[in-house]
């Protein structure tokens, strides 16, 4: 991934007071979080449609159930509304309630979470690009490239995640590494549980370090893989989740 996505993101908004004791939420209110954290980075415009309950289910990797009930909840309080017939959907409302915005915050103690799990992954990531320099076959080589295209196409935030996380974890496959590999998919479901709605032309362009990830294993290229991986875990998600720009990072 390039420079232009952290300059973009403005990491000094996500301040240690906005993030979280999700442990200690039910799913319905960490996906109210993650939508209101989302509205009040300004990652989600005023008017801005999201997509439908099924779609933010998958995106946010929680049940349908889930989803629709954190949607209801959110509308009750005017942070989002509500549209029928034609054109209709769910909208992100143009003046949310700023009380209701303040409430959808959490402790500093989840960003130190956040931290050590990118950590684990940054070792994780790099061991299996390795190996998936190596061991990657043709048809995983090809169905790789097929989901950078798909990112590149994705419509929306919802549709690059769901295209994103298959990607990560075939390059896991790819490695060959067999049950070492448990470890690595419980992190990255760790870690996904704290993605939060994202414009759609920043995740395109974090979409760059998976091309040059696939290009770099078509080419059995280790040293050049590794250095994707390594870079697109360390420079993402100090961007792209919930709070790493907040406190030291070590």
């Amino acid at each position: 991934m390039t420079s232009d996505l952290a300059d973009s993101a403005a990491p000094s908004a996500i301040g240690a007071a906005a993030l979280s004791g999700f442990d200690r939420r039910s799913a319905i209110d960490a996906v109210r979080l993650r939508i209101g954290m989302a509205i009040s980075l300004g990652l989600l415009k005023p008017g801005e449609r999201l997509p439908d309950q099924q779609e933010v289910a998958l995106g946010l990797s929680v049940s349908p159930i889930t989803a629709r009930r954190a949607l209801a909840s959110l509308a009750e309080q005017g942070v989002v509304v509500r549209r029928r017939g034609r054109g209709g959907g769910t909208f992100v409302a143009d003046e949310p309630p700023r009380e209701v915005l303040r409430e959808l915050t959490a402790s500093p103690a989840e960003s130190q979470q956040v931290h050590r799990l990118v950590d684990r992954r940054l070792l994780f990531e790099c061991a299996v690009t390795h190996y998936a320099a190596v061991n990657a076959t043709a048809e995983q080589l090809e169905e790789l490239e097929r989901l950078t295209a798909e990112m590149a196409a994705a419509a929306n935030w919802s549709d690059y995640h769901q295209a994103d996380e298959r990607f990560h974890r075939l390059v896991a496959a790819a490695s060959g590494l067999g049950s070492a590999l448990e470890a690595y998919n419980e992190t990255l479901a760790e870690l996904y549980a704290y993605f939060i709605p994202y414009p759609i032309g920043l995740l395109r362009k974090s979409n760059r370090d998976h091309i040059a990830l696939v290009a770099a294993l078509q080419a059995g290229n280790v040293t050049a893989a590794v250095e994707v991986s390594r870079r697109h875990v360390d420079i993402l998600h100090r961007t792209m989740f919930m709070g790493l720009a907040a406190g030291p990072h070590g």
